[in-house]
């Protein structure tokens, strides 16, 4: 293995990771914009208010994302296993 295949390996896996990531990310800055709006508009500084809505949209978004991310996840694992041979 030489220093390019390395360097080529690991951007394919932080390129995963941030595509795998970005949409849970996403919808828990919108459920925290929406909670922080509806704390300004109520005058309502619980901290448990912000914290507990985005746990659960992340965890629902995770739960509905899963066979696309479980696919993403997949299909990198088999290019990766199967470009073993070609690079020893």
């Amino acid at each position: 293995m030489n220093i390019d295949l390395a360097v080529e390996i690991t951007r394919s896996a932080i390129v995963l990771a941030l595509l795998v990531g970005t949409p849970v990310m996403l919808i828990a800055m919108v459920v925290g914009l929406a909670i922080s709006l509806f704390q300004a508009v109520t005058q309502l500084q619980d901290q448990t208010l912000s914290f507990v809505p985005k746990i659960i949209a992340m965890v629902g978004s995770v739960l509905v994302l899963m066979p696309w991310i479980f696919g993403m996840v997949v299909e990198y694992t088999i290019d990766l296993w199967q470009s073993i041979p070609n690079n020893l």
